[in-house]
């Protein structure tokens, strides 16, 4: 806290639908769905929106208008196949595969790597401008008898948005394209709550959204439906952050299910207190952990590898400690930049120090670790030249976070409501939800701080902010969590923040806190 055409095989199911663009990237359309009914769920596939492949020896050539895909070595011509898909928003994604139908007798290895960008078309793509491609994320290893290739992308495509992935081989092997209209090529498919169409009805109108049952997170601690609740509490007191989340529970009458705490450079953590927190069977929390690494340092040398021993014993208790929780590296950067040259502290050095952190892990084998990019989005900040450079990339960012807060007496600096949280904007520039959901489009949004605040001693009731926040939450569906910061002073030591500075403030808040669209199981 600081200031398409439908495959043949699925022609046959129940419904159709295009959802609205809301959590898409711009200019994107959601492609026809097809559902299934099954218990409790349906059954969804989109076809490719564009698919097409590239030739290393034919560098301006583009194959988009043919009926198969290319993958794999032919003497000195290496061949890249690119898809494109677009899940609708408001839709609940559990479980996805992407299958290609192979063609002939497929060999060696075929291998699903992100692609970093999606403003590539297949009528336009060639091996000379195409997008960069980023991590290998899924591989399979198919017999010559496979017909068909299914790849598990459950922990890469879990809400709406615009993918892309790249098709590459060890050795040759061709796959339908979506152009072969008698057999159909590229599926993305997954299962979807069977309250997709009250969910999209609901984004649309505005209304409170409807909660789903049986919600449960994924292997990115995406909820399978409704929205993470959690609080941060005790903040610039003495008091133990622990008990001090206890506290606010009883207050709010609601568990935390994640449990917001800070750390900085050598700090150890997870700690003894925090790993209590989370294995309190009776009350089930995940751990949401801000570190900023480079404390004592700065972001450049961190990126240039100086503080590698510190990643590494934190790469060790990580793994020691086994369960999933969220990390967020140096929360709210805009405000530590130093925009000199040489100063260690640019923009740029932020995003190198993220994506070195985050791949450094990786290779250390931390597989537990859910990592959050937590902006402020000031429109202060947005106006900068050099806030784009932050962004460290979405191969290494899992969730889009925002620290944001809202002012409840009027006339004093962002009164507003929660909506206004969330929509903050440079002059003629995004607000900062839909900037994210364009610049990171499928990945989950948190809202990592949040609260209404007046200043200390001048009471004012918060009930209209908390009173917004579910018909906010219905307009935006790649918002799956949001967590309280709670204090009776800010750093500044001017600003209230509590949830029970007034009557009517906590009545609300409690009043939120009880609505079932927050109710999810940890997985």
């Amino acid at each position: 806290m600081r200031r398409a055409k439908l495959p043949k095989h699925l022609t046959a199911l129940t419904a159709v639908f295009a959802g609205a663009a809301a959590a898409l990237a711009p200019g994107a359309t959601a492609q026809a769905v097809a559902i299934k009914k099954t218990k409790g769920t349906k059954e969804m596939a989109v076809a490719a929106g564009d698919d097409t492949y590239t030739s290393s020896s034919r560098k301006t050539a583009s194959f988009g208008t043919e009926d198969k895909l290319v993958a794999g070595k032919v003497g000195n011509d290496v061949k890249t196949s690119f898809l494109k898909f677009t899940v609708a928003a408001g839709t609940d994604v559990q479980d996805a595969k992407l299958l290609l139908s192979a063609l002939g007798k497929p060999t060696g290895k075929v291998t699903v790597s992100r692609v970093l960008d999606n403003t590539w078309t297949e009528g336009k793509l060639s091996a000379a401008n195409a997008p960069k491609v980023g991590l290998p994320i899924a591989s399979v290893s198919p017999k010559s008898s496979d017909t068909s290739l299914a790849f598990d992308l459950s922990s890469e495509v879990y809400g709406p948005g615009t993918y892309s992935f790249a098709i590459s081989a060890t050795a040759p092997i061709k796959f339908q394209s979506a152009e072969n209209k008698a057999k159909g090529g590229p599926e993305l498919t997954f299962l979807t709550s069977a309250a997709i169409s009250d969910a999209v009805k609901s984004a649309a109108s505005g209304a409170a959204p409807k909660a789903g049952t049986n919600c449960v997170t994924n292997a990115k601690l995406v909820p399978s439906c409704n929205i993470l609740w959690g609080g941060a509490a005790g903040g610039f007191t003495d008091a133990p952050r622990d008990l001090a989340l206890k506290d606010w529970e009883k207050l709010s009458g609601r568990t935390a299910t994640i449990f917001h705490q800070y750390h900085k450079g050598n700090e150890p953590f997870p700690t003894k207190a925090e790993i209590a927190m989370t294995n309190d069977p009776a009350k089930p929390r995940v751990l949401l952990e801000n570190w900023k690494i480079a404390y004592g340092s700065n972001w450049a040398k961190v990126a240039k590898g100086e503080q590698d021993a510190r990643i590494d014993a934190f790469a060790k208790r990580a793994k020691a400690y086994g369960k999933k929780f969220f990390l967020v590296l140096n929360h709210e950067p805009e405000n530590d930049v130093v925009a000199k040259r040489g100063s260690g502290w640019e923009a740029k050095d932020f995003a190198a120090m993220y994506r070195h952190t985050i791949l450094r892990l990786r290779a250390q084998g931390v597989t537990n670790v859910v990592n959050v990019m937590a902006y402020m989005g000031n429109e202060k900040w947005m106006a900068q030249s050099w806030w784009k450079d932050l962004y460290p990339g979405n191969d290494v960012v899992d969730w889009m976070g925002l620290d944001s807060y809202v002012s409840v007496e009027k006339g004093y600096y962002h009164f507003g409501d929660f909506g206004d949280i969330l929509d903050r904007a440079p002059k003629g520039g995004a607000g900062f939800y839909d900037w994210a959901v364009a610049k990171a489009p499928g990945k989950p949004f948190m809202l990592a701080e949040w609260g209404g605040y007046h200043r200390v001693g001048k009471y004012a009731d918060k009930d209209a902010v908390y009173n917004d926040v579910l018909p906010e939450l219905a307009k935006r569906p790649a918002i799956k969590a949001i967590v309280h910061f709670d204090t009776k002073k800010d750093d500044q030591g001017d600003r209230d923040i509590s949830i029970n500075s007034t009557p009517a403030s906590l009545a609300a808040f409690k009043k939120l806190a009880a609505n079932p669209v927050f109710n999810v199981k940890i997985g």
